[in-house]
């Protein structure tokens, strides 16, 4: 693992989680919208900030928006499910607060959401194609 590039990765992560935590909260506590809706909206919204910004900071990558976008965001809707499901254990059976179940959700998708990007998405086409 490139630690320099995971780093930067995190960096850009904490802006698209910025954004995400400021949807949470703003659909949960100002509009009243289950943490689950919230969460779940939160994590489009910081999936788009990440490719964005994951794209132009972090990424050398020679494909294209129409290569690598459908595979981020096949990357992202996993991070995705697997946010729903560890919300809805964290919250509902665990009885945790929300904020501190999002946190606890993040902290463990950062290492699929790197990974899936850094070896299928952002990739280098020849480097992919000659393993």
């Amino acid at each position: 693992m490139n630690i320099r590039r995971f780093i930067r990765f995190a960096a850009v992560g904490a802006v698209g989680t910025l954004a995400h935590y400021a949807l949470l909260l703003t659909l949960v506590e100002g509009f009243g919208a289950s943490p689950l809706v919230g969460a779940t909206a939160g994590f489009v919204l910081g999936a788009v900030v990440n490719y964005a910004l994951a794209r132009l900071l972090v990424f050398d990558s020679d494909r294209t928006h129409v290569e690598a976008l459908p595979r981020f965001f096949a990357v992202a809707t996993i991070g995705l499910a697997w946010t729903a499901l560890l919300m809805k254990l964290f919250v509902d059976v665990f009885g945790l607060h929300y904020l501190l179940a999002q946190l606890a959700t993040t902290a463990l998708l950062l290492l699929w959401h790197y990974a899936g990007n850094a070896v299928w998405t952002f990739r280098h086409r020849e480097r992919q194609a000659e393993e």
